[in-house]
C-alpha cells in the first residue's frame, strides 16, 4: 500500500476541517452523563491528545459495552500516569451509541467533526464496527477494534482496520473442534444442536465450529437462529432437549446464553459437552444462570493468568485501580489501546492530517505489537494472526483447558449435570 496515493485518496474524501465548539462538546458530554470537556475553542488542547469512542452503553450490546469502556479508560488512566503519548496527556471523548448502527456512524462523524478527535478506537459488536470503521476510512483515520471479529468486518475492503485480538470469530473455536475430532470415535459427540443470535459475530463462532464438525461427519440435529431481542427460549430449548443432542453450541451474547441455559436446565437436558461464546467469561455468569457451570466451555482471547509481562502489568494496575480482575472485553480495549500507542509512539504521530494517518496504518501492517493478549500481527484485511484459547469451568473456577502448553486444568468431558 503506497503511503503516498493513500493519504492522497483519504485527503481528497475528508471533509473540510475539523471544527467544534466548547459549548457543543459541553453540550454532548452532559447529555451523554461522560466526563471531559473541552479545554480549547477548537474541541481539543495542544498538550492533549484526543480519541473519539463510540459505545454501546445502553441497549441490547450495553453489558460489553461498558466492560470495554471500563478497559478504555484503564487504559488511558495508565497512559497518562506514565508519561503520556508523546509526552502529551490522553482524553477520551465516549458517546454512547445506543447499541445502533445509525447512530453509531453519526457518532463518529461527530467525533472527527466536531469534538476534535485525533485518533478514534472502535466501538463493540461486529454490527456496530463496520458502520463505524466506514467512516473511520471515509476520513482516512487509523481504526483499530476490540470487538468486530465476524468474517463481514474483512471482507468490506477496510484499509484502516486492526482487530486487536487473537482470531477472528469463525476461528474462535478451533482448538476445541480438534479436540473432538481427535477423539476415539466411540467417545466422540455423535450428534449436535446449535442456536445462535441473528448477530454476525454471535454466528461466527457457532458457525465456524459446525461447520467443522458436520464436514467430519457430526449430525447436526438442530439449528436455530433467533432475534437479538430475544428473552424467551423455551421453544428453542425444547427442540434442543428433544433431540438430545450429545453437545450444544450456543453463538450467544450474555444475556441469551444465560435465558437460553437457564431454559434446558428447566427441562432436565444433560449434554455430554456444553459451549457458549462470550458469556461464560462474565464475572456474573454463575450467578446468573444459578450455578450449574461445571464443565461449561467458552471461547477466549484472554486470561488474567496470560505469562506476557504487559499482561501482568495490566492485571497489577486494573486490579488495583477496581478492586477485580480484567476480563476479556476489558482486555481487549487495553490491547486496542496498546496497538493503537505502539504506531503513534513509533511513527511519532498523532492527529488526524491524513499524511499521519496514513503513516500509523501502514506500520502497523508491517509490524508485530506485543500485548497483553500476546504478540499481534494482521494480514491485509486487518485478521488478526493468532489463536483463541479454550476455557471451561472445572471446580467451580473459569480455566484454560487447550491448548495443552497453557492449560491452567484439564479438558473435562463428558460434562457433569447442571
Amino acid at each position: 500500500m503506497s503511503t503516498a496515493s493513500t493519504s492522497g485518496r483519504r485527503g481528497a474524501r475528508r471533509t473540510a476541517g475539523v471544527v467544534g465548539t466548547c459549548l457543543a462538546l459541553t453540550a454532548v458530554t452532559s447529555a451523554c452523563g461522560l466526563g471531559g470537556g473541552a479545554s480549547g475553542s477548537d474541541g481539543g488542547d495542544a498538550d492533549e491528545i484526543v480519541i473519539g469512542i463510540s459505545l454501546p452503553l445502553t441497549g441490547d450490546y450495553s453489558e460489553p459495552g461498558k466492560g470495554v469502556q471500563a478497559g478504555y479508560e484503564a487504559w488511558a488512566d495508565w497512559t497518562n500516569d506514565n508519561g503520556g503519548l508523546l509526552g502529551k496527556q490522553v482524553r477520551l471523548e465516549i458517546l454512547d451509541d445506543q447499541s445502533n448502527a445509525e447512530r453509531v456512524a453519526q457518532d463518529y462523524e461527530q467525533l472527527i467533526n466536531s469534538e476534535g478527535a485525533d485518533l478514534v478506537f472502535g466501538p463493540f459488536s461486529t454490527r456496530l464496527v463496520v458502520p463505524a470503521a466506514q467512516v473511520a476510512e471515509d476520513y482516512g483515520f487509523l481504526f483499530v477494534e476490540p470487538a468486530g471479529a465476524a468474517e463481514e468486518v474483512f471482507t468490506q475492503g477496510f484499509e484502516n482496520l486492526f482487530y486487536a485480538a487473537p482470531a477472528v470469530a469463525d476461528d474462535h473455536y478451533n482448538l476445541l473442534a480438534e479436540r473432538i475430532l481427535a477423539m476415539p470415535e466411540g467417545e466422540r459427540p455423535e450428534t449436535a444442536a446449535f442456536a445462535a443470535m441473528d448477530d454476525p459475530f454471535a454466528q461466527g463462532t457457532a458457525y465456524g465450529l459446525r461447520d467443522k464438525l458436520e464436514e467430519a461427519g457430526v449430525e447436526i440435529v438442530v439449528d436455530e437462529v433467533y432475534p437479538p431481542n430475544t428473552t424467551d427460549f423455551s421453544s428453542i430449548a425444547a427442540q434442543i432437549a428433544d433431540s438430545d443432542a450429545d453437545m450444544v453450541v450456543g453463538g450467544t451474547q450474555y444475556q441469551d446464553a444465560v435465558n437460553m441455559i437457564v431454559a434446558l436446565q428447566q427441562l432436565d437436558y444433560q449434554p455430554d459437552l456444553a459451549a457458549f461464546s462470550t458469556a461464560p467469561t462474565n464475572p456474573e455468569f454463575s450467578a446468573a444462570i444459578g450455578g450449574g457451570t461445571e464443565g461449561i466451555l467458552s471461547p477466549t482471547g484472554y486470561t488474567p493468568e496470560a505469562p506476557f509481562a504487559e499482561n501482568q502489568e495490566f492485571v497489577d494496575y486494573y486490579t488495583e485501580a477496581t478492586g477485580e480482575a480484567p476480563g476479556e472485553d476489558q482486555a481487549n480495549a487495553w490491547t486496542t489501546g496498546e496497538v493503537t500507542a505502539a504506531a503513534v509512539e513509533a511513527v511519532g504521530c498523532a492527529d488526524p492530517d491524513p499524511e499521519c494517518q496514513s503513516q500509523l496504518i501502514d506500520w502497523l501492517r508491517d509490524n508485530t505489537v506485543d500485548t497483553v493478549v500476546g504478540p499481534l500481527s494482521w494480514d491485509a484485511e486487518g485478521r488478526p494472526e493468532s489463536a483463541h484459547l479454550i476455557q471451561q469451568y472445572v471446580d467451580g473456577e473459569i480455566r484454560i483447558v487447550m491448548p495443552d502448553d497453557t492449560a491452567e486444568a484439564d479438558f473435562v468431558f463428558p460434562k457433569p449435570e447442571w
